[in-house]
């Protein structure tokens, strides 16, 4: 009987308390890929971001494991459904030796080596506060798979930026070589009409000192350039060290057609940083709730199995080393603790979670008119660079061929080298506007992406009707 007795409050705790998969393992973040052997190759493309960040990113490998961090807690919290076992031992065995010693009887010894073990189990079969807390726990899991999803979101785009700005920043070294190799022709232009009598000393230092000038811009792009290579390295999780080549050609990284509505709608509902206030309200009425149940009672099972085994003789005249002894109990109980009254400590405390939830939800609309604000921004300064585009192309144009004519006025003595200077510098100055454009397009572009989870399309669907339409066109580049 005491056999049975004891096999079955340990084979049936031990069921109970195996958790169940309540919510699934850890879930992979990250699929894996074979960005090392990317790097390796040096070349990152523009649609290689996303990978090399998700996998390279020391940022998020950081907040994976916050993700993981949560997820225990989770589990950790899931398990007080289930029934805790507790097992103590006075003495592993203890030796206990005593003398008595008596007028009117006889003298006693005692000498005994005594093992007890206890085995206590408890189980909260109801607990008001205890379902509150583990969805409370969930929702902390989840937002922090939210915080994850919009850091990863927050650092491609990071890297998409720099990526844009390293591109920039060869075509502005490109620029600034052109100028610099336009202002030496000027130069040899200016010292060969000096020789022949037809030109002057001011037409040679004026060509010199833009020349100095272009050359003083060429190494300020270069170092920018360095600068930006540096920080996307940083982002890459690349060493300085290591050789890195990107695709050099600017260009425009696709077109979009989504309406403002439309764009407005999807960013509001797939925010990230939206749901976690939602959640964070469920979290804080969970935790008023909580406070609330606190006054409410406890109850719970509890079974204590404890035993003794001596071997030896306690309070007789005569040692007996041979002589041993076993006694053991069992206790069930169903029992209620119940903290019914503490002057209003908890109803103070649900008070100030419900109002924590209600500033959430003011947090929740104030969050909606950032969101707005920023998509109509991006949606509209992308309008902007995309009419810069065609215009600052068309300026191009028209700076070239007035800069050969001015040559053409120069080399036959009906213009001045101050003229041609000009248009060489209107030059520089319009291609510098396109290559600026042409980055703030797609960094607006960018950014109208990461902020309404609509994508960008690859090609410019858009119905070319006349030759004069497609050359004002976006579709052009």
């Amino acid at each position: 009987m005491f056999k049975t007795l004891i096999n079955f409050f340990l084979i049936i705790p031990a069921f109970l308390i195996i958790p169940t998969k309540s919510i699934g393992q850890v879930e992979r973040l990250e699929g894996e890929t074979s960005v090392k052997k990317l790097l390796k190759q040096r070349l990152i493309r523009f649609e290689d971001i996303p990978n090399i960040v998700s996998e390279s990113n020391l940022e998020l490998k950081s907040l994976r494991k916050i993700v993981q961090s949560s997820y225990f807690e989770l589990s950790s919290k899931i398990s007080q459904r289930y029934p805790k076992l507790n097992i103590t031992a006075n003495g592993l065995p203890q030796y206990l030796y005593s003398e008595s010693f008596n007028n009117y009887t006889n003298n006693t010894k005692t000498s005994q080596y005594q093992i007890n073990p206890s085995l206590n189990l408890r189980w909260d079969i109801i607990d008001p506060q205890r379902g509150l807390e583990i969805t409370s726990f969930k929702n902390r899991y989840e937002i922090a798979r939210n915080n994850y999803k919009i850091k990863k979101q927050d650092l491609i785009q990071e890297a998409k930026s720099r990526y844009h700005k390293y591109q920039k920043s060869i075509q502005d070294e490109k620029n600034a070589q052109i100028a610099v190799e336009l202002s030496k022709k000027s130069l040899e232009d200016a010292n060969s009409k000096l020789e022949v009598g037809i030109g002057t000393k001011f037409e040679v230092l004026e060509a010199n000192s833009q020349l100095e000038r272009d050359i003083q811009l060429l190494k300020e792009k270069t170092i920018a350039k360095e600068i930006n290579l540096i920080s996307l390295k940083e982002i890459f999780n690349i060493d300085l060290e290591e050789n890195l080549t990107i695709e050099k050609e600017q260009k425009l990284i696709g077109f979009w057609f989504h309406p403002l509505e439309k764009i407005i709608n999807s960013g509001l509902s797939n925010s990230y940083s939206l749901k976690n206030l939602t959640i964070q309200d469920a979290i804080k009425r969970n935790q008023a709730q909580s406070f609330k149940n606190a006054n409410l009672p406890i109850i719970y099972i509890s079974n204590s199995l404890s035993s003794s085994f001596s071997k030896g003789s306690a309070l007789t005249e005569k040692i007996n080393s041979d002589r041993s002894s076993t006694t053991y109990s069992n206790t069930i109980s169903l029992n209620l603790t119940w903290n019914f009254f503490n002057a209003g400590q908890n109803y103070n405390s649900f008070k100030a979670k419900k109002a924590e939830a209600e500033s959430e939800k003011l947090k929740f609309l104030n969050l909606e008119n950032v969101i707005r604000t920023n998509i109509s921004e991006a949606y509209l300064n992308l309008l902007k660079n995309k009419d810069k585009l065609i215009s600052t192309k068309q300026e191009i144009l028209a700076s070239k061929e007035a800069l050969r004519l001015a040559r053409l006025r120069y080399d036959v003595g009906i213009s001045t080298l101050k003229d041609v200077l000009i248009r060489q510098k209107e030059l520089t100055l319009s291609q510098s506007k396109n290559i600026d454009a042409i980055y703030n397009y797609n960094i607006n572009l960018d950014k109208l992406e990461r902020l309404t989870f609509l994508l960008k399309n690859k090609d410019c669907n858009i119905d070319i009707n006349t030759k004069e339409d497609f050359k004002y066109s976006i579709c052009d580049y």
